[in-house]
């Protein structure tokens, strides 16, 4: 069964968005944990957690995607902004664990000067006074397109990150297809290599959820800007590879492209309207 979804606004509340992940025939959705350029969050009522438990459990969803906000940093070496990167990323494990949303995932971070190796040792005491062990949620790192001083845009690096930490067994991975091929992983003309470099370096079995972007910016460009399927330099057809690859048709795909929940109806029928025909 293909598991596919969009990012979806929880500001009706989260009852709400569950219903409108139904009428939109999806099977799963990604949110933010909080405000995505913020730092204010919803608390919801025993009422309404019990009404979107019942919509995911009637409809079947597929794991669910949480998404921390973009104003956290965790390889940061100011002090303020890796102090409230640590707050948010302690409070949206839990919220979202408390949730029984499968996921959380969040941008490794930017150094912003310090270095690659000090970036990640802030990213690995981050997590650490984060993640107890004991949770349920598994804490995935975003595979990042390398603007600027990003963290994460080589396996390897994500695999640093998850070495250093207490629990690893938490730690999975999110592989963003208009980050990667930015970043310089060839998905479109040789897929099956990207995908044996990811298990040689970290493991397919680490590989939890992908956000499924076409590409505004050419290979290689180290820049992120997310393009409909099949309107980028990725293109439909291979986008629709990466949908029916036999290691990967079985996990949860979310749309990150620029659309409303219109749109991003209209773009979900087309993917299965395309997979169909082949």
């Amino acid at each position: 069964m293909l598991i596919l979804g969009t990012h979806m606004s929880i500001a009706e509340g989260i009852a709400k968005t569950a219903e409108n992940v139904v009428k939109m025939n999806a099977n799963t959705m990604q949110i933010f944990s909080r405000n995505p350029r913020g730092s204010s969050y919803k608390n919801y009522s025993k009422e309404e957690v019990e009404c979107f438990q019942k919509i995911r459990r009637e409809n079947q969803f597929g794991p669910l995607l949480a998404h921390a906000p973009y104003t956290m940093n965790l390889a940061s070496a100011d002090e303020r902004v890796y102090e409230f990167a640590c707050m948010v990323i302690r409070e949206d494990i839990a919220r979202m664990d408390a949730l029984q949303i499968e996921n959380i995932v969040f941008h490794p971070g930017s150094h912003t000067g310090i270095g690659t190796e000090a970036g990640i040792r802030n990213i690995v005491a981050g997590l650490d006074q984060a993640i107890t062990g004991e949770e349920s949620i598994m804490i995935l790192l975003e595979t990042m397109s390398g603007k600027g001083t990003e963290i994460g845009v080589s396996f390897e690096e994500l695999k640093e990150i998850r070495d250093g930490v207490k629990h690893p067994e938490r730690i999975g991975v999110c592989l963003d297809t208009c980050h990667v091929f930015a970043a310089g992983y060839d998905i479109v003309n040789d897929l099956d290599k990207v995908l044996e470099e990811f298990d040689r370096v970290l493991g397919l079995d680490l590989l939890r959820a992908i956000h499924l972007n076409d590409s505004m910016m050419p290979f290689g460009s180290h820049k992120d800007r997310h393009a409909a399927i099949g309107e980028g330099e990725i293109g439909l057809e291979a986008l629709l590879r990466v949908l029916e690859h036999p290691l990967l048709r079985k996990l949860p795909f979310y749309l990150e492209t620029p659309f409303d929940d219109v749109g991003h109806k209209k773009e979900m029928e087309m993917i299965k309207r395309k997979l169909e025909e082949r």
